[in-house]
């Protein structure tokens, strides 16, 4: 039954990271720190580093202190809820990374309706270089409208 729980926890964890995600997205990226992410809509990368990426620091911090706690002085919830964040960031940096950026070359040519629509709606987010006027602030989450562009 614990097992059972704690896979709850992780599961739910990991959803509502989507909205911590698309909160985080407008009001703090494209809000006080658009400073980091700024050079993220540029549409030319001077290198392969961008000052956005120290927000995988950021947003890892969280999930550290949880796996901490979370086993300290022995297994409890906080380590599951740094486990859901922990395979957000990592699906995350898969779609984000690989899938619509492709800054590694992999999934260049895919067919996959729900990469193509999450390709399309990313590339809505990035149309606006500035930090106002943004659409489409989720990463996993798709509205149907991208999905018959």
């Amino acid at each position: 039954m614990i097992a059972l729980q704690y896979f709850v926890i992780t599961l739910i964890t990991f959803l509502i990271m989507e909205c911590v995600t698309w909160l985080t997205h407008k009001y703090v990226m494209h809000g006080f720190l658009w400073y980091l992410h700024e050079d993220h809509h540029q549409p030319k990368y001077l290198s392969f580093f961008e000052k956005n990426d120290l927000f995988f620091i950021i947003f890892a911090i969280p999930s550290i202190l949880l796996f901490y706690f979370g086993v300290n002085p022995q297994l409890n919830y906080l380590f599951f809820i740094g486990l859901g964040i922990l395979l957000y960031g990592m699906a995350y940096f898969f779609i984000h990374e690989i899938i619509i950026h492709q800054r590694i070359k992999m999934f260049t040519r895919t067919k996959i309706k729900y990469f193509v629509g999450l390709r399309k709606a990313h590339k809505i987010h990035h149309k606006h270089l500035g930090k106002e006027e943004g659409e489409c602030f989720g990463m996993l989450y798709v509205p149907r409208k991208y999905f018959s562009i």
